[in-house]
Formats: structure tokens, C-alpha cells, sequence
């Protein structure tokens, strides 16, 4: 599996950590920055992360933010992108059984990083249960045209 990570300003201290448990996984992943503290547009770095996942060059993607909220609208309007915003364990297995999502967002200041720890270890070893949950995820596709 290989993982594309980013954040903006206000998810850098939980990326950092997110990529510290990745490394402790033996899980590779690029990171896409920012590598600054100083304030940056969420767009920008969810875009790159999200074009990336859909084109298949990275297995699955995370994003981190304040609240997680700008950077999951950012990567959902890429075509074949699938993001679930994601704050506990339950939902982070839920999305991949039941949405194939190829991209979770965190906020770093909703969670902590035990708690985002847990939930991209769940995400990432959760897999798509297919059967009848396939065929609505081929309905959220036909709605990007």
C-alpha cells in the first residue's frame, strides 16, 4: 500500500505524527507538504493529494486540517475521489466497508493524535465489503458525470 499524505497550517503537528505511525507500519507514503507553519490554502495542498489518489499513482490518501471540513469539500469535487471526513473508529471502518473511500480527513484541532492514530490504523486496515454496497458506490461515480 502506498499512502498520500498532506495538511495545511493547521494540520501539520498531527501529519507529522499520522507519518510517524506510517513509518512505524512499514506503510510507504510521499508527503505533499506544506513544510512551513506559515499559513497556507487548504485547496492547495488537498488537490495535489486527491489528483494523485484518483490518477492511481498512490494507493489511498489522507488529509489533515483544522477541522478536516475544508480539505474533505477540496479532494471530493476531483473525479473519482471519495473523501470521508472521519473523527472515530467506527465511521473510519464504516467508510471503507461501506463507500470504498480512497481518502479520510482529520482535524487536528477535533482530535488528538491517540485518537487519529486509531482511526487511520482502522482505515487503513479495513477493506471494502463490495455486494450491495458496490453498486451505490457506482451511483455516487455517475454523479460526476
Amino acid at each position: 500500500m502506498k499512502i498520500a499524505i498532506s495538511s495545511d497550517h493547521g494540520g501539520n503537528n498531527l501529519r507529522r505524527e499520522i507519518m510517524e505511525l506510517l513509518d512505524e507500519l512499514q506503510i510507504s507514503y510521499e508527503d505533499f507538504g506544506p513544510q512551513t507553519t506559515d499559513s497556507v490554502d487548504y485547496p492547495d495542498y488537498a488537490k495535489p493529494v486527491a489528483e494523485a489518489v484518483a490518477k492511481g499513482e498512490f494507493n489511498r490518501g489522507i488529509l489533515i486540517c483544522g477541522t478536516g471540513i475544508g480539505m474533505s469539500i477540496a479532494a471530493n469535487k476531483v473525479k473519482g475521489i471519495r473523501c470521508a471526513l472521519v473523527h472515530d473508529v467506527f465511521s473510519a471502518k464504516a467508510t471503507r466497508c461501506h463507500n470504498d473511500s480512497n481518502i479520510i480527513a482529520l482535524g487536528e484541532r477535533v482530535i488528538g493524535p491517540g485518537l487519529a492514530r486509531e482511526i487511520v490504523q482502522a482505515w487503513l486496515n479495513t477493506d471494502f465489503e463490495g455486494g450491495r454496497h458496490t453498486r451505490r458506490v457506482e451511483k455516487i461515480s455517475e454523479l460526476e458525470g
